[in-house]
């Protein structure tokens, strides 16, 4: 058997990495060995996989969620191409696995080709090792204007006769358009592969719902393979809990008296904010999202994340009032922890002629270290310990390197190599993915607390936080057994699209 599926969407953040990974888990409980794969990731939250050979490369970081839901190791061939936006107009080329060019619109076109190739490649590399290999499109395969040479929706599907569901968020409004939308401006090969939708983020009575699934049914010749509740509980690895302004996930009351408030700042470039899910997982600890200078001033510990564009980042900081405000906090003797380009950020000074290209540049001056990048970039998986002996786990990506200083380390690596640097409340760390280290987040939240004065903050002694997450991959698998067809569902994947397929005028434009 080689089955295979693509999940589309009608918008990005529509739902396609959750359903994925739903069916994933869903497929993975029957027994079945799937593997999940984006031909194309626009993307900077990543993550590190070390491959066979001991190489680290970078895959999105969905991708590997993905992978736990199938239960198994990531890969880079999940995700052969991912694009790391540095700015507006250009982007990071990653291709399986390692960085091989700087992109912009006007020259994509040019690499076009060999990345199409890869990634039908790769995925043909899958499908012959795997039962099925679950696809996720990207945005939508609606946008006409990048139909000409697409490789992630619908050109992939024709490349691999993969049928093709198309998911729609009920929440944002107007879904049945979107649905038939996307649908309606394909060209009938495309929608030959359109096999039927999936409604997502649907909260009330489903009685309601149920004349408008008819009517789509009948107007399109597609089913409804099923309509997926609004789940507040699903929120990690996702991309849209990360909006502004919000409060990560739910968090359960505190455990002693006073809850811990942390603030996230949301740099336009921010990179594997994904961090500060471990912390959100902690009950008592509320963790926020903001651009807000008045937040930064009322919490209780500051989060600078990692950011895809450093320099540029560290100034709209400035222009914002943010970097004032970080100070002060940091002046008041409350904590702030920087991580990878956040860290660089606490820095004194910025060497870059790799990334910014604009050479020294003052950092905010808070942690003793000079920062220069290389143009190499750092991928690797790490482990060590910190405060004395508790045990620390991640993984680095980053241009950036510790060039002058020698800091008290936050962390030490399991040889004892010194990383990142302590400066009375404020720390920082090259390492993503160090949060989700049990006891390190607790001995790390703990002395946060302590220098915030939330001495009523107590800290749990029993989150697992691998634990938090397989329960929201199972979450997933529980939605789509629950709420879908899984039965048409399976002889969609195992047999491909039904032959049968009407086309829906008007098609694309410009299409005979």
């Amino acid at each position: 058997m080689s089955g295979g599926l693509l999940v589309a969407g009608t918008t990005s953040d529509a739902g396609k990495s959750v359903l994925t990974a739903g069916i994933c888990r869903w497929l993975h409980r029957r027994g079945v060995k799937v593997a999940p794969f984006k031909a194309q990731n626009m993307s900077n939250n990543s993550v590190v996989v070390v491959g066979p050979d001991g190489r680290g490369g970078e895959i999105g970081r969905a991708q590997a969620m993905q992978a736990a839901a199938c239960g198994i190791a990531p890969d880079i061939r999940f995700n052969p191409v991912l694009l790391k936006p540095g700015s507006d107009m250009s982007s990071q080329v990653v291709l399986l696995g390692e960085a091989v060019d700087t992109v912009s619109a006007s020259n994509y076109r040019r690499l076009r080709p060999r990345l199409a190739e890869t990634a039908h490649d790769t995925l043909a590399q899958l499908r012959s090792e795997f039962d099925a290999v679950i696809c996720e499109g990207a945005g939508s395969p609606a946008e006409i204007n990048l139909r000409d040479g697409d490789f992630v929706n619908m050109g992939l599907a024709r490349q691999a006769g993969l049928p093709t569901i198309v998911v729609g968020d009920i929440d944002r409004g107007g879904v049945f358009a979107a649905l038939f939308g996307t649908v309606a401006l394909l060209d009938p090969q495309d929608q030959a592969l359109i096999s039927g939708f999936v409604i997502n983020k649907f909260r009330g009575d489903l009685g309601l719902l149920q004349p408008g699934l008819d009517m789509i049914t009948r107007t399109t010749g597609r089913p409804v393979y099923g309509v997926l509740p609004f789940d507040i509980d699903i929120w990690l690895d996702a991309e849209d809990s990360l909006a502004y302004g919000r409060v990560l996930g739910r968090p359960g009351p505190p455990r002693g008296t006073q809850w811990l408030r942390v603030a996230v700042i949301r740099l336009p470039r921010i990179s594997n904010a994904t961090d500060a899910e471990a912390l959100a997982a902690e009950p008592g600890v509320q963790v926020r999202l903001t651009v807000e200078p008045a937040e930064i001033a009322d919490a209780d510990l500051v989060v600078i994340p990692g950011s895809k564009a450093t320099v540029s980042d560290l100034a709209w900081l400035r222009a914002n009032g943010l970097a004032d405000a970080v100070r002060a906090h940091a002046a008041a003797g409350k904590p702030v922890v920087g991580i990878c380009g956040g860290f660089q950020m606490l820095a004194e000074t910025i060497h870059d002629e790799v990334e910014s290209r604009q050479g020294a540049v003052d950092g905010l001056g808070l942690l003793p270290v000079g920062i220069t990048f290389a143009p190499r970039k750092t991928l690797v998986r790490s482990h060590g310990t910190a405060f004395g002996a508790a045990p620390v786990q991640g993984y680095e990506i980053h241009h950036g390197f510790v060039s002058s200083g020698e800091p008290e380390p936050l962390l030490r690596y399991a040889d004892g190599t010194p990383e990142g640097a302590v400066a009375g409340t404020v720390s920082g760390t090259h390492w993503h993915g160090a949060f989700e280290s049990d006891e390190f987040r607790r001995r790390f939240l703990t002395e946060a607390a302590r220098q915030a004065g939330r001495h009523g903050f107590l800290v749990a002694p029993d989150t697992r936080y691998g634990a938090v997450r397989e329960r929201a991959l199972d979450l997933l698998g529980d939605l789509v057994e629950e709420h879908l067809d899984t039965a048409a569902l399976w002889r969609l994947i195992e047999g491909g699209p039904p032959a049968d397929l009407p086309f829906i005028p008007p098609g694309a434009p410009g299409a005979a």
